[in-house]
């Protein structure tokens, strides 16, 4: 299983990131080999639409996890069609996030989850 977590820097010991759209980067981890890829989210520095550019670009990456404190409803329902399901992040660092989600504490994202969705730029 590959899970994509946002993050502000390269790595698993970058700082996590809030923000699905307008993180940095996005890190991704292989569950069958323990590895870690680090790749540009290009919505990080879109005008507009930033949360679908980077669910495409998490969809190229063949993940089916994505861990993030915020995900917008345009963006989750992007990746909810590819199949990829969307969990809430914790952890001050990237593998913090990974060990979440592998202990089962972090919540799963839905379109009813309002409070923890981003709002996007034009609100």
């Amino acid at each position: 299983m590959r899970i994509a977590v946002s993050a502000s820097e390269k790595g698993p010991d970058a700082p996590f990131e809030t923000h699905f759209g307008r993180c940095a980067y996005f890190v991704i981890y292989d569950s069958d080999s323990k590895s870690y890829v680090s790749v540009p989210n290009p919505g990080g520095a879109a005008g507009g639409g930033a949360g679908i550019q980077a669910a495409q670009a998490v969809i190229g990456q063949k993940v089916g996890i994505v861990i993030s404190g915020r995900i917008g409803p345009n963006a989750y329902q992007v990746l909810d069609k590819a199949g990829i399901k969307c969990y809430g992040g914790n952890g001050a660092l990237v593998k913090d996030a990974i060990a979440a989600y592998n202990h089962g504490s972090l919540p799963q994202l839905s379109p009813s989850d309002g409070p923890g969705w981003g709002r996007g730029r034009r609100m």
